[in-house]
């Protein structure tokens, strides 16, 4: 009698174990999902148990079968669950939430990868040339990408692995069309290649292909989020907040002094005062001293506040102006200009140097479908913020860029706190990471509704304000101590002169 309970927990019975199989149905030790198919899970939905022992299956079902066509670009099931395979198997096998969909076809290559149970799976080279051959959708979906598909995947492959992966891709196609005889499948392949890379002219299907192709590549993962937060303000109701005529210098000096303290520019508010008011650079941190000025000379400047782009190639120009202005002390980080590495921040990997002008572009074109001014500035330092353009001071161009949205309709500036650091960071992190805009929105109405709130018509009261409302606290010990960022009311400020 076989030990049923070291069987994996989905299997395909064999001709000898038939009648031990039978009596543990009967039992109600085992359950019968499909055709030979059986598990010693009673209670999860069949679907989820052949989806998570979906390649073991597979394998048992048709031993030694090479995973092909669309599924061995997308290492998954098709959306209606078909799966693509060459073997020596005449008829589909369904199963609970998955069909396997064997064709008759060249054997694996030595090229063809190794995969679970004895399984092959068709190298990049054979998986780009198969589907390249066209094939119709009948009663599942088609065995084959479309040409639009194909080309957002070799965009990607670019992407990632920039151009020796996709020359690497090219040659490797070359000696496999060889060997399966797919010459006019390379034939198109390379000329699809050769158009991303600016050699060929082939006709182009897809929106980041073509862009490529026009010199103006971007970031499709980036634009789903900038569509994400687009569709989120627009169906937001505008919130109008229009600025304080009294306001004077307070608010742009307290813009300045957070907007380098969220990024680690830490100085004590009379020592900022003095660099910006008198002029003073302290020795021992020349650099750091110069980002508070470089920021308050931009933030303070009125006409500099109010300009806005008015398409992308004057965004892009905006952009490096202000980043030259505020990072003048910093040459080393490349003041004005645009990154030439990666970066990251955490576990945030940010949009490659290739394709920063091309994201900024996208992005562009649906900011201009937002009216309101709040929306608008969101939008923008969002777009600014997640592509992140330059080696440094990316977060504080951002916050410049929000905030002249602002400033050019006469509505009220954000500012975000020390305090409140941590809520704006993570709402960031939020959408960058996992799509989710309401966040983003809240805070920084919060912090613009907060803004609005205090009297920035003396430098010394708004301080006493501040203060008050718990606008200076070290945010991580905040949090610990159960202490957030006030509205200043009548209440809260009773006694402030």
């Amino acid at each position: 009698m076989p030990d049923f309970s070291k069987m994996p927990e989905a299997f395909v019975s064999s001709a000898d174990l038939a009648t031990a199989v039978s009596r543990e149905v009967q039992a109600g030790r085992l359950r019968k999902l499909g055709s030979r198919l059986y598990t010693r899970d009673l209670k999860d939905p069949p679907e989820k148990i052949v989806q998570r022992n979906l390649w073991p299956l597979v394998a048992a079902y048709l031993p030694g079968a090479l995973i092909a066509d669309r599924t061995a670009l997308e290492n998954r099931p098709a959306a209606d669950g078909s799966v693509f395979l060459i073997a020596d198997h005449k008829r589909n096998i369904s199963i609970p939430g998955l069909t396997l969909r064997p064709r008759k076809g060249p054997p694996p290559l030595e090229s063809d990868r190794p995969f679970i149970g004895g399984l092959r799976i068709a190298s990049p080279a054979r998986a780009f040339l198969e589907n390249m051959r066209s094939s119709r959708a009948r009663e599942s979906v088609a065995r084959t990408l479309s040409k639009r598909e194909i080309e957002e995947r070799l965009d990607e492959l670019l992407r990632h692995g920039g151009e020796p992966a996709i020359q690497r891709l090219r040659d490797d196609a070359r000696e496999v069309a060889a060997q399966l005889g797919l010459p006019e499948e390379f034939q198109r392949l390379d000329a699809l290649i050769g158009t991303l890379l600016g050699t060929r002219e082939a006709a182009l299907e897809s929106a980041v292909a073509i862009a490529r192709a026009a010199g103006m590549p971007y970031d499709p993962l980036r634009l789903d989020l900038f569509q994400r937060l687009f569709t989120e303000l627009a169906g937001t109701a505008p919130v109008t907040r229009l600025a304080r005529p009294a306001d004077g210098p307070a608010l742009p000096f307290f813009e300045a002094y957070f907007s380098n303290f969220i990024e680690g520019t830490e100085f004590a508010v009379d020592e900022a005062a003095d660099i910006v008011f008198k002029g003073y650079i302290p020795a021992a941190r020349p650099e750091d001293a110069h980002d508070v000025l470089g920021t308050w000379r931009v933030v303070s400047d009125q006409n500099e506040m109010s300009r806005l782009p008015g398409n992308a190639t004057e965004l892009i120009a905006l952009l490096k102006s202000r980043h030259a202005r505020i990072m003048e002390g910093r040459p080393d980080k490349g003041s004005g200009r645009f990154k030439a590495e990666p970066n990251r921040a955490g576990s945030t990997t940010f949009v490659t140097p290739e394709l920063v002008e091309g994201t900024l572009a996208k992005g562009f074109e649906m900011y201009r479908g937002l009216t309101s001014p709040l929306h608008r500035a969101i939008f923008m330092m969002f777009l600014i913020s997640e592509v992140h353009p330059f080696a440094d001071g990316n977060g504080r161009v951002a916050r410049i860029m929000m905030n002249a949205e602002l400033v050019s309709a006469r509505e009220n500036r954000v500012i975000v706190p020390t305090v409140y650091r941590n809520n704006y960071l993570m709402a960031l992190k939020a959408l960058s990471q996992n799509g989710v805009t309401g966040a983003l929105v809240r805070v920084i109405d919060f912090a613009q509704k907060y803004t609005a709130a205090v009297d920035f018509s003396d430098l010394d009261r708004a301080r006493l304000v501040l203060d008050r409302t718990h606008a200076f606290a070290d945010p991580n010990e905040a949090d610990a101590a159960g202490i957030r960022l006030v509205l200043p009311t009548p209440e809260v400020i009773a006694d402030v002169p």
